[in-house]
């Protein structure tokens, strides 16, 4: 700790430095350059002096600073995650960060960080934080820590997922990269780089040439950006996702993964609420997903699997679906074949299905999801089957909801037609421009139609040994199925804007205090609304 902090400082202040040199050389007086530099590494000695921490029998506590004097305490039994990290300085030292979450931290952005620890007693560390989980948490080899101890300390944990290379082809169709792209390219064409672009001798000659050569000239412009955030994003991916491994004890997720800095991740399982899984389009049509836990104060989006193939997806959320089933919270049994908003599982494909709610009514008039429990979802799966929550089918959400996609995605297509209009009418415009509103309502089309296919919800009905799972999917460029278990619901919300009101249509809003906090039944038909209400929480309606 005593070299970290210096030179993680000094690495912090490199601009305030380079300004004390070019201030030295110009006045002559060298020392200029280095008084800033002393400044900043006595500074960074001090927290060595002034850090201490304790781990006591019900808390634990931070006391840092010199002049600010600060201290932090938090309870054992708040504990809910204990993070790892290692970069190149702390592991050439054999030191690591232990990070602890309890939630609060979650959302104020504030972390409770020991910092540049011995990381031979790191292990032991972790497994006394998470002590309250009734079971101690697996630990994995860190810097000074024998394989045949680390394999000792895994001998109760099993393996649910793991990182394969060859899963980095997935990398650049996350379209993470073309995301961060674009504001940076804006950025530089708001700073006068397209105006030298198109005053260029070389814009010029393309003006004068053909449109062949102005059409090849933006294909290549395209496949170069194209060729940089795909070589950006397999390098963030391998350096980031580098060898992960997700292990799972019964009690604890732990989640190893990282090449230059590696992240042990430990997450407390009586936190767990559910999965998410997100499906952006490009990778959809590979056939690969992301994985997310739905956790109890931690990141709404805490990844479980990077960009992977659907099957190992598939696979990791059915493990942690069937050792994260949790007696403490489940529901009591139910009779099979409760009432429940869903339609009968698949028994034959794997796809996701969505078919009209009213094909099968029940007496409620919402379909009927047969008893599926969540240790079937998994044997399912580990027997060549679909899961349960993967493959329940959707309930569509009637023509109401479709009309409503396509007037949203029509609309720009119509106000870009009377634009060109415009321009017709103050004079000649070239014949392509009315290319523009034919092929924008071409994708239009193309994109109304995806996102109503994939509007859906089901319910799978409770059973002696599960509770009830509530499952949600929406969007097309950015898809998300969320697969969320009853007792995460801490409350509902039924909201109807003007124009939902005149379309007979309700957004359901099932509130938890896990993940993204609000899990949204889009332009659902009123009359299902309160029906799906009533399966995933019986009784939550009350008398209405």
């Amino acid at each position: 700790m005593l070299l970290v902090h210096p030179v993680t400082e000094v690495v912090k202040f490199i601009p305030v430095l380079i300004g004390s040199i070019i201030l030295g050389t110009s006045s002559g007086n060298p020392a200029w350059s280095i008084v800033p530099l002393a400044l900043i590494v006595g500074f960074a000695l001090t927290r060595w002096f002034t850090t201490t921490y304790r781990v006591g029998p019900t808390h634990v506590e931070l006391r840092t600073g010199l002049l600010q004097r600060r201290e932090l305490s938090v309870p054992r039994s708040r504990i809910r995650s204990v993070d790892i990290e290692s970069d190149l300085l702390h592991r050439a030292l054999g030191l690591s960060v232990v990070v602890i979450g309890t939630g609060q931290q979650a959302d104020s952005g504030e972390k409770f960080k020991l910092d540049s620890l011995d990381a031979r007693v790191v292990p032991a560390l972790r497994a006394e934080l998470l002590a309250h989980t009734a079971r101690p948490a697996p630990t994995t080899p860190a810097v000074g820590v024998s394989d045949d101890t680390a394999a000792q300390e895994h001998s109760a944990a099993r393996e649910i997922g793991h990182w394969r290379p060859q899963w980095v082809r997935y990398a650049p169709l996350s379209l993470t990269g073309f995301a961060v792209m674009a504001p940076i390219v804006g950025a530089a064409f708001q700073y006068g780089l397209g105006q030298r672009l198109f005053e260029s001798d070389a814009a010029h000659d393309i003006g004068e040439g053909t449109a062949v050569a102005i059409a090849l000239v933006v294909l290549g412009l395209f496949a170069a950006i194209v060729l940089v955030v795909s070589l950006a994003a397999c390098t963030r991916y391998l350096t980031t996702y580098f060898g992960l491994r997700v292990l799972h004890n019964g009690r604890t997720l732990h989640v190893r993964h990282g090449l230059f800095t590696t992240r042990q991740i430990t997450l407390d399982l009586a936190r767990f609420r559910g999965a998410t899984v997100n499906e952006p389009l490009l990778l959809r049509l590979s056939g690969a997903a992301e994985l997310e836990a739905i956790m109890v104060g931690e990141n709404p989006r805490q990844k479980i699997l990077p960009q992977a193939p659907r099957a190992a997806v598939e696979r990791t959320l059915g493990e942690l679906l069937d050792g994260g089933a949790k007696p403490d919270r489940t529901p009591p049994s139910a009779e099979p074949g409760a009432a429940a908003v869903g339609l009968p599982l698949p028994s034959g494909p794997a796809t996701p299905e969505l078919h009209d709610a009213a094909a099968s009514p029940s007496a409620t008039g919402a379909p009927v999801a047969p008893a599926l429990s969540t240790g079937d979802a998994s044997r399912r799966t580990s027997a060549g089957e679909p899961l349960a929550q993967m493959s329940a089918r959707l309930t569509r959400h009637g023509p109401a909801a479709r009309r409503r996609r396509y007037f949203r995605a029509l609309s720009p297509v119509v106000l870009l037609t009377f634009a060109v209009l415009a321009f017709a009418l103050e004079g000649p415009v070239p014949p392509w421009w009315w290319l523009l509103p034919g092929i924008a309502a071409i994708i239009a089309i193309a994109l109304a139609e995806d996102r109503y296919r994939g509007l859906g919800h089901a319910v799978l009905p409770r059973t002696a040994t599960s509770p009830a799972w509530l499952i949600t999917r929406s969007g097309s460029l950015d898809r998300d199925r969320d697969c969320l278990e009853a007792p995460g619901v801490i409350g509902w919300t039924v909201r109807q804007s003007f124009w939902q009101r005149r379309a007979g249509l309700a957004t359901v809003i099932a509130a938890t205090a896990a993940g993204k906090k609000r899990y949204l039944v889009i332009d659902i038909p009123i009359a299902q609304a309160w029906a799906l209400i009533e399966s995933v929480t019986p009784g939550a309606l009350g008398s209405r």
